[in-house]
């Protein structure tokens, strides 16, 4: 599919010293580094980057046979996005400042602290990222190109905006950070987390879980896990899906129901890659990427001291807004035409042809539950379908109509996607406001009486009295 994500690529750690090599190791095996090459001569370096790509290199100066201050400028030549974190016991400023300007990322002095080691790889392991993606998006946006669009054979579309997000989303698969996608309910929020996973090259799983409802407990349980012992009822060690997702996906959806107690806990698994299982105190290293996903404004839950910001930030690092199907409406026609094959496939009918009134009927409705909810409507229809080349419009109607009843018994504030009315001069009287939306309701239905009888939420027969008293009106 795609080749393995840079963030897969080991960490080397080169140094003629034994002790420092495993010591080296077991600090960052701890803090969540998968894969470590530990190389002991300097001269083994170069021929096994040409075998193998590394994301970071921990670099020792001072060796026999080649010294690192002779490998560093090699390396930055060859490697120029490679970061390099010296790692040597010469404390003096001189030698330091030389082995930056030789290109040098960070510049450790021996002994090491654990946490300023740690902390040193992990910023080398996500500049290496950025600068990667950086680059894979440029690439985009000068080609226009889409690498694999194989991964999104799921999602039926031939919208522009859409293939935008594609390409985005090849760009970023590659990266270890966190991914939040936001949309509104039905968009196809996971179908898009799906192929984020497809395209990052990750060799484990991708684990899925929906958060809303979950408390502080039973969140802690079924991401951490609990050991033997942990609460009543826990006979027996039980792993958690961040175990499950090892080396692969962890898909959380509905992030913006997660308690407030739930959202600490998920900050530090996202900053520190360490989780404790229920009734442990020996953390584990987790290695999944974690993607999120969300219908709601988080900007305003923050607001309202509902979301953490930090949490939020570290959630946001690379960000897919999926469009509702108005802003698309393009692939109506498309979507209409694959839900009725599949529909007609179901249920072992033949697929009747939509009408140009539905189409036009569909193309004038809001559809708040969006891609899902024309999903149910085709199947709605094909269901109740009794034959004839022409698939019947009455159960849309109905379906609409239904929607319609509901948004105006259960009003929800919504962002508009039109322009705000402006009124200049005196208010209109209502018969003149009623006589405008019937012309415009008659405007985006071209003429057809009953599609524009849908829009407005009437049955055709009261249509056809407010029609005939302008009629009167015009003629007295």
């Amino acid at each position: 599919m795609k080749e393995k994500s840079p963030a897969s690529w080991p960490v080397f750690v080169v140094d003629d010293d034994p002790s420092v090599l495993h010591a080296t190791a077991a600090v960052l095996h701890s803090a969540g580094v998968a894969r470590i090459e530990s190389i002991d001569d300097s001269r083994q370096l170069l021929p096994a980057l040409e075998r193998q790509p590394a994301s970071t290199i921990l670099l020792d100066l001072f060796m026999p046979h080649v010294t690192g201050n002779e490998l560093l400028p090699q390396i930055a030549r060859l490697c120029p996005q490679l970061p390099i974190i010296v790692m040597t016991a010469a404390q003096d400023v001189e030698t330091a400042v030389l082995s930056m300007k030789e290109g040098a990322f960070d510049y450790l002095v021996k002994p090491v602290e654990e946490s300023r080691l740690v902390a040193s790889v992990r910023h080398a392991l996500e500049v290496q990222s950025l600068r990667r993606e950086m680059g894979v998006l440029k690439h985009y946006l000068l080609s226009d190109c889409l690498q694999h669009g194989e991964a999104f054979a799921g999602i039926v579309t031939n919208s522009r905006k859409m293939r935008a997000l594609f390409q985005y989303i090849e760009a970023v698969a590659i990266s270890a950070e966190p991914v939040l996608i936001s949309g509104e309910t039905g968009a196809g929020k996971e179908m898009f987390a799906h192929a984020l996973h497809k395209l990052s090259g990750l060799p484990g799983p991708f684990v899925q879980v929906n958060v809303a409802g979950l408390d502080d407990t039973l969140f802690s349980d079924t991401l951490f896990g609990h050991r033997k012992g942990a609460f009543t009822g826990a006979d027996e060690n039980r792993a958690g899906l961040i175990a499950q997702a090892n080396g692969g996906t962890l898909f959380l959806d509905e992030i913006g129901d997660l308690s407030m107690a739930s959202q600490v806990k998920l900050l530090r698994l996202l900053q520190e890659h360490m989780y404790f299982p229920l009734g442990s105190d020996v953390a584990r290293p987790s290695d999944a990427r974690v993607v999120c996903a969300t219908n709601h404004n988080l900007a305003q839950l923050m607001r309202q001291n509902q979301f953490r910001s930090d949490l939020f930030f570290r959630l946001s690092v690379h960000q897919v807004e999926v469009p509702p199907l108005r802003q698309h409406t393009e692939d109506l026609t498309l979507l209409l035409q694959h839900f009725l094959d599949e529909a007609a496939a179901a249920i072992r009918k033949p697929a009747p042809e939509p009408s140009n009134e539905l189409i036009t009927l569909l193309s004038n409705y809001h559809f708040p539950g969006n891609v899902r909810e024309l999903r149910a409507m085709v199947f709605n229809a094909m269901a109740l379908h009794r034959g004839g080349s022409v698939l019947a419009m009455d159960s849309f109607r109905h379906a609409i109509q239904k929607q319609q009843q509901l948004r105006a018994d259960y009003p929800v504030a919504e962002a508009s996607d039109g322009l705000p009315i402006v009124i200049p001069g005196r208010f209109p009287t209502l018969d003149e406001v009623e006589e405008a939306m019937v012309e415009e309701a008659l405007r985006r239905a071209k003429g057809n009486q009953g599609v524009a009888a849908t829009l407005l939420g009437l049955s055709r027969p009261a249509l056809n009295r407010r029609l005939a008293r302008r009629m009167l009106q015009a003629r007295s």
